[in-house]
């Protein structure tokens, strides 16, 4: 279990081998519950490969020193999250 938000991570092996690799970690927010969004990709078995990019939003909560998983979105496509980020846009509209 991860006790420092640098711990928490996505990427995960098997057997030696990387099955799900991180790219990339943004923090969103920190505290009693820390929302993590991570970009990574996962290993085709049958190929060898990395698939393409893909998104997941992860809330954790702090209890006893350790931080735990609680929920997670996963974006299913490029179309997915352009749509978020179209609509995030529409609802929040840049100030200038």
């Amino acid at each position: 279990m991860a006790e420092t938000i640098d711990e928490l991570t996505i990427h995960y092996e098997e057997d030696g081998k990387v099955l799900r690799r991180e790219v990339a970690k943004e923090v969103l927010s920190k505290g009693a519950w820390t929302t993590i969004m991570y970009l990574y990709q996962d290993l085709n078995r049958q190929t060898g490969e990395y698939g393409p990019h893909k998104i997941s939003i992860r809330r954790y909560q702090k209890r006893d020193g350790t931080f735990l998983p609680r929920s997670k979105f996963e974006v299913s496509s490029p179309a997915q999250a352009r749509a978020i980020c179209h609509k995030i846009l529409d609802w929040f509209p840049t100030e200038g």
